[in-house]
């Protein structure tokens, strides 16, 4: 919508606008289109737009901003945000999820890097594996069958749902967990198993009976076991980058002789909403078993698996 302007004031052709604002005559006309930046006064007979003075730090901010490659809708967003204290959230806010992509990216483009010219054994290199020893735990689970793109938002939701369930049940004892039974890939579906470990097993089947049923909820006992596992970062959890890490403690067992006991898991032991690329999240873990491994380390204190 064109703004009402004052007729004593001077108003700037769209080409000394274009000038002064740094903007082409070309994107001014797309910004109004899309309602980024109106011109003040657009004359009936020519179809000329004029704009104030006072919108040049308006038009210059859109510019800015589209330098960072923020797409018009966040620009909008920003631009209509009120003060510079909300704007600057808003900016914050867009800017850590495009560390977050490129943080991904570089982990990604590290993974491909490997795999291409045949440093595989280098690329496991980067990650340290160890064993531990895990007890006997009862969980409440939801299963899926799910193909790997869908993977991320379901492991969030039905993480929560579970974890809302364990505070029912006598509280959450361990990392929630998710266990792959089958191959989850672009082509896949698994399916994947959301665990949570809960306190108190009679109250958590009563729960599953009277508020999981639609979603196919169960409960079930994980024996104690003994996991290969090794730590990766947020960055690195992100399909397939965290193919890296599966075949790197792959890659350990098979020199150590260690043989499978069981589906391999990520267990997420930090609050992922909290945390920065960089920052270690999750445990990529098989089973393995414990006559076969080469210690005999003591259980870890606060360490879950499935």
């Amino acid at each position: 919508m064109t703004e009402t302007v004052d007729v004593d004031e001077e108003l700037l052709s769209i080409g000394a606008f274009a000038a002064r604002s740094r903007l082409s005559a070309k994107a001014l006309r797309l910004y109004d289109r899309l309602g980024l930046l109106a011109p003040a006064r657009v004359d009936a007979d020519t179809g000329y737009r004029y704009y104030r003075a006072d919108q040049v730090e308006r038009a210059r901010l859109v510019a800015l901003l589209r330098q960072l490659d923020m797409p018009l809708a966040r620009i909008a967003e920003v631009v209509d945000a009120g003060d510079g204290a909300a704007q600057a959230r808003l900016l914050d806010a867009y800017w850590a999820g495009v560390e977050a992509r490129h943080a991904s990216r570089r982990t990604l483009a590290g993974y491909l890097r490997g795999r291409l010219s045949g440093r595989s054994l280098e690329m496991y290199g980067k990650f340290t594996v160890e064993t531990v020893d895990v007890p006997e735990q009862v969980v409440i689970t939801e299963s899926r069958h799910i193909l790997a793109d869908e993977l991320p938002a379901w492991i969030g939701a039905s993480l929560g749902r579970l974890e809302e369930g364990a505070r029912a049940c006598g509280g959450v004892t361990g990392s929630p967990f998710v266990v792959y039974h089958s191959e989850v890939s672009v082509e896949s579906d698994g399916p994947a198993e959301a665990c949570v470990p809960v306190a108190d097993a009679a109250a958590a089947r009563a729960w599953a009976a009277e508020r999981g049923r639609a979603r196919g909820t169960t409960v079930r006992v994980e024996p104690a076991m003994r996991l290969a596992r090794t730590r990766i970062t947020k960055a690195q959890v992100a399909h397939p980058q965290i193919l890296a890490a599966f075949e790197a403690v792959e890659e350990w067992m098979r020199e150590r002789g260690l043989t499978y006991a069981g589906p391999c898991r990520e267990i997420y032991f930090a609050d992922w909403d909290a945390a920065g690329p960089e920052d270690p999240v999750c445990d990529v873990a098989f089973p393995v078993t414990v006559a076969e491994a080469e210690a005999e380390p003591e259980p870890e204190p606060g360490v879950t698996a499935g």
